[in-house]
């Protein structure tokens, strides 16, 4: 295993002349409500990449209910390409999505075409929470049953059913958090994450999965998955390693899991 943090930055290859994001530049579109995805990706960086955080621009919605959710949710999907113009001025290389709700929205089809539409907006390839997931599940192997919790409310978690049924894995168990505004959900402390894994996990489940990107689990359930012996993929770190994996960047970063040490 290879600690990235040792190793010396005058050993890895240089894809442009900027100094810091030498090996990538990573443009980060998130809600301007979220305040964890912005240091979750900076400590999963390895050295000469870099991530330049793009605001979507979106009210904190409080009360949230089905329907107050699900339209703000669109919301930030519709402020999406507005956040695209912003980053795209410091050059980035690759785009990495910083929220993942909308990105499970319409199943497997709805994730492609949502993808789609920011990448011909912005020309650049861009890394999504859902596809990322899928991607980190396939890349563990023999998972086919799951369970996740999200901040989400009930609307929104059936769409992730909906989205990993599409790709051939059986949610068994799911719970909504129901956080009541977009900045509670960063309140979210390690104490909660535990008390709703233990509610979710069972023999009869091959992974635990955490969605939300306002929720900081990355170290939780790296640690969960120690005690656990079994996948605990935190939404933030699967998308992170996508996106670096997808850039030919195959630096082991440890301390956060099988998918950034490993995998």
């Amino acid at each position: 295993m290879t600690d990235i943090a040792a190793t010396p930055p005058v050993a890895l290859a240089r894809r442009n002349r900027d100094v810091q994001g030498y090996r990538y530049k990573f443009g980060v579109l998130g809600p301007s409500t979220n305040t964890i995805v912005q240091p979750d990706f900076d400590d999963l960086r390895p050295h000469g990449v870099t991530n330049h955080y793009s605001r979507i621009v979106v009210d904190n919605a409080k009360a949230v209910s089905n329907e107050t959710f699900m339209a703000g949710a669109w919301e930030i999907s519709h402020n999406t390409i507005g956040a695209v113009r912003g980053v795209l001025t410091c050059a980035p290389d690759y785009l990495v999505m910083g929220m993942s709700a909308v990105t499970f929205f319409g199943g497997a089809e709805g994730a492609l075409k949502w993808r789609r539409n920011v990448e011909e907006g912005s020309g650049l390839k861009v890394s999504t929470g859902s596809e990322a997931l899928a991607a980190a599940l396939a890349a563990y192997g023999g998972i086919r049953r799951v369970a996740f919790f999200s901040p989400y409310y009930p609307t929104a978690n059936a769409e992730v059913r909906n989205f990993l049924s599409d790709y051939g894995y059986e949610t068994v168990r799911d719970i909504p958090l129901q956080a009541p505004s977009w900045t509670a959900i960063a309140e979210i402390d390690d104490a909660r994450i535990r008390e709703t894994f233990q509610a979710l996990d069972g023999d009869d489940v091959d992974a635990l999965i955490q969605v939300g990107t306002n929720v900081s689990a990355i170290r939780f359930c790296a640690a969960a998955e120690q005690w656990l012996g079994k996948p605990v993929i935190a939404i933030n770190t699967a998308t992170y390693w996508h996106a670096l994996r997808t850039c030919g960047i195959n630096d082991h970063v440890p301390h956060f899991g099988r998918l950034m040490s490993e995998l």
